[in-house]
Order: C-alpha cells, then structure tokens, then sequence
C-alpha cells in the first residue's frame, strides 16, 4: 500500500473519530492534488532540481523577460507524473516576478521554456540586483488538499453557509494532525495554492475561463522586503501546459 493511500486511511479514521460526515470525507480526498516541494538544502557538486537567484541561462535569441529571474526548474528531475500536470519531460522551465509589482493576472514572459540542447548564456534582468543564488537537490512529494476556503466554495457554491465553512475547517484541522503540514520548501510545483488572501486559481477562472491549474509557487526569500510572508503563483490552464504556451500564465503575489 503506498503512503499516500495509508495516510488517506489515517485522515479517514481521524476524520470518523470526530464524526465528520463520511461523503465530506471522502469529497476532501478527492479534491487533493499531488505537489512536488523543492527546497530546503544546497546541492554543492550535485545535479541540481532547480536554481533559485542568480542570472538566467537564456538562448540568445529569447527577448529579455519583464521582471527578475526567480527559479529555473529542471522538468527532467521532477518524477514521472509527481504533479498530474502535463509537464514537458526535458528542458528547463525559468520563472520570473517582481514581487514589488502586485498586478495580478495574465504575465506574458514570466515563464520561459528553454528545451533540452539549447545553447543559453547567463544573461542580466532588468535593473534589480540577482536574488541570492541558490542550487538545490532537495525535492519531495505529497498530497496537498485544497484551502477550506477553496473548498467550502468549490462544493457547495459561491454563497456557502457559515456551517461549511467551519466543516471544512474541521476537515482541514484532521488533515493537518495525520500529514502535517511541508517541511521547508522555495519552491512547489503542481499541487493546490497557498491561500493568504485570494485563491489564484479560482481568480483565473473569474477572469478568463477554462481547466486552471497551479504551475508554481515561490515562496519569497529573506532578501524579498516588499513583502510581508510573501508568496507568488504561476497559474495556467492544463491544455497551454500540453502545448507549451507560458505565454498565456497568470501571475499572483499574494502576502500574509
């Protein structure tokens, strides 16, 4: 059995042992999504799952990005089918953001695919200085559930009651006890968003419809001060995943 369906049998018995509606229970797990969290640890004279900070390595030909580099992900170190996203399966995914810009939506050239062979250079971004560099080899996956909030008004509409809300808490609470909440992490990749102030996802279903999904999230690091516990999203639909067309992501940045 794997961990994941052990540990969905665990959240079942704690779910029933505070007499949590079984149909809720189970509409929980089903609405979970796999991650893959990337962070935590260097990767001196290793292959690195990702490159936080620095300067990007860009093909010569790709037109300057509008905001600072952020990451670039080696979509060949992500595990086979670890996010359910239609990743591509070599190459590198670079992301880029300004924290200090709290625009959100659609971010032409925030994220640039570069395909495997291509001949890159590292190239300067825009007038900032780099985010610390940062080469990590860390990585690991898990389940993620969605907010409560997130959820509340996935299952029972737009204007749920007060008393949804505070089941889904409650299941959110049961969760937390059996799986805990990411060890330390830069970088997620698939699974749902963190919630501080608006869901991404439901945000870019308001705004354009179609099949939206989580691409990333950086959580900002300690040379970041425009923001107070800061996160930025990369969302996009699943089809310009497949398709390769990170011209049609949406960026959020979002603080505690």
């Amino acid at each position: 059995m794997s961990d994941d369906s052990t540990n969905e049998d665990r959240f079942r018995a704690e779910a029933a042992s505070r007499d949590l509606p079984a149909d809720e229970t189970e509409a929980w797990i089903r609405a979970a999504l796999p991650a893959v969290y990337i962070g935590g640890g260097e990767a001196p004279g290793g292959q690195p799952v990702a490159r936080l900070g620095g300067n990007p390595m860009l093909p010569r030909d790709t037109p300057d990005p509008p905001s600072p580099f952020i990451a670039s992900l080696d979509c060949a170190a992500l595990p086979l089918g670890a996010t359910g996203l239609p990743f591509p399966s070599e190459g590198h995914l670079l992301l880029f953001a300004d924290p200090a810009d709290r625009r959100q939506g659609p971010a032409p050239g925030e994220v640039v695919y570069v395909p495997a062979g291509s001949a890159t250079a590292a190239r300067p971004v825009g007038e900032r200085a780099p985010f610390t560099e940062k080469r990590t080899a860390r990585s690991y996956q898990r389940l993620e559930p969605q907010s409560h909030e997130s959820f509340t008004v996935d299952r029972w509409g737009p204007a749920p009651d007060d008393e949804h809300f505070e089941l889904a808490e409650e299941l959110d609470d049961a969760w937390r006890d059996v799986h805990g909440l990411p060890p330390g992490w830069d970088l997620q990749v698939g699974g749902h968003t963190i919630v501080l102030q608006n869901d991404p996802v439901h945000w870019a279903r308001e705004q354009d419809a179609g099949d939206w999904a989580l691409l990333a999230t950086w959580r900002c690091g300690d040379d970041v001060t425009e923001l107070d516990g800061g996160v930025v999203h990369w969302v996009i639909r699943r089809e310009d995943l497949a398709a390769l067309r990170f011209d049609r992501v949406h960026r959020y940045t979002d603080m505690a």
